[in-house]
C-alpha cells in the first residue's frame, strides 16, 4: 500500500493534541472587528476545539 497523502489545507487548519483531540481557530476575527467588542475578540484569539462529530473526516485527512 503505498502511503497516504497528507490534506495540506487541513494541515494548515488543524493541529493534534497529545490526547488526540483536533484544535482549531476560532472564526469571525479576521475583519469587521470594530463593531466587535474587546471581549469578544479576546476570546476569539483563543484556540477552540473540532466537534466530536467531525473528528473522523478530519483525522482521514490528516493521517501523519
Amino acid at each position: 500500500m503505498p502511503k497516504i497523502k497528507t490534506n495540506r489545507s487541513a494541515a494548515k487548519r488543524f493541529k493534534k493534541t497529545a490526547s488526540g483531540k483536533i484544535k482549531r481557530a476560532k472564526a469571525y476575527h479576521s475583519h469587521i472587528l470594530t463593531k466587535k467588542s474587546p471581549k469578544r475578540k479576546r476570546h476569539l484569539r483563543k484556540s477552540g476545539l473540532v466537534h466530536s462529530a467531525d473528528t473522523k473526516r478530519i483525522n482521514a485527512m490528516l493521517p501523519y
